[in-house]
């Protein structure tokens, strides 16, 4: 199995300002040489995590899936990111996962924030999403989601792990910042899995700050990078098949796994 290169985008958002935004993360993915299988973007890239529907809202024909196919195309590599659709008659927070060629996959955000009006406003996702990339298996989530693991559990389909990678994309504020770092380590340490968290730096427009901390971890729960707060970051990071594999049959916890149904 071929490794994994994924880089991930540390930035300030541009509140409730699409165009500016989506400019912004133009000239920075067009910036990236690394080489790249996949670009991920902080939550609600577009507009920052607002609960503005009527003013932040897209379809899925909108300006903001333009970007994402064009730039997939462009760099020939996956890329997701987060936005606010409008889904006939409901709002949801709907990450996007698109290929070069303009395919995608979409998963609808599960943990709605109770603390805002997201809960209120917005509705929920109710399926996990399974993702092939290279021959991965790639699981996503959004930022509050993280909370939850039971939601995120990794299983055993057959002889097989139901997936390699678990990401977050995320708008976590520094007042949570603890929480955040020590919840993407127990999740790459509880599923066996390398985990991402992708997460913005800068004020909101609600004068909430966040820090970024944006990181990777491998299945052992070892920082394979951490991003500087408060710092723009861009960064690869290559994930080994190879030493996941090893590790996963050298100390083969899953056999001990609990089994259970998710309602």
């Amino acid at each position: 199995m071929e490794n994994l290169n994924i880089t991930f985008i540390q930035s300030a958002l541009f509140w409730e300002e699409r165009q500016k935004n989506l400019d912004h993360f133009r000239k920075v993915i067009d910036g990236i040489r690394e080489q790249t299988d996949l670009i991920m973007l902080p939550e609600m890239f577009n507009t920052g995590f607002s609960i503005n529907p009527d003013f932040c809202a897209e379809t899925m024909e909108g300006a903001s899936m333009q970007f994402l196919r064009e730039t997939a195309s462009a760099k020939n590599a996956a890329l997701t990111a987060t936005i606010l659709i409008k889904d006939q008659d409901k709002y949801v927070n709907r990450l996007v996962f698109i290929y070069p060629d303009g395919t995608f996959l979409t998963y609808d955000k599960r943990h709605l924030f109770r603390l805002s009006d997201e809960a209120r406003m917005f509705n929920q996702g109710n399926e996990r999403v399974v993702i092939p990339l290279k021959g991965w298996k790639l699981m996503p989530m959004i930022c509050y989601d993280l909370r939850f693991p039971v939601w995120s559990k990794n299983r055993m389909v057959g002889d097989e792990y139901e997936y390699d990678l678990l990401f977050y994309l995320a708008n976590w504020p520094i007042v949570r910042s603890h929480a955040w770092k020590a919840l993407l380590v127990a999740r790459a340490i509880e599923n066996l899995a390398f985990v991402a968290g992708v997460n913005r730096i800068g004020e909101d427009g609600n004068g909430m700050p966040h820090t970024g901390d944006s990181m990777v971890v491998d299945p052992k729960g070892n920082m394979l990078f951490q991003a500087s707060a408060n710092e723009a970051v861009v960064k690869t990071v290559t994930l080994n098949y190879e030493d996941m594999r090893i590790f996963r049959e050298s100390f083969a916890f899953a056999l001990d796994w609990d089994t259970f149904t998710i309602h």
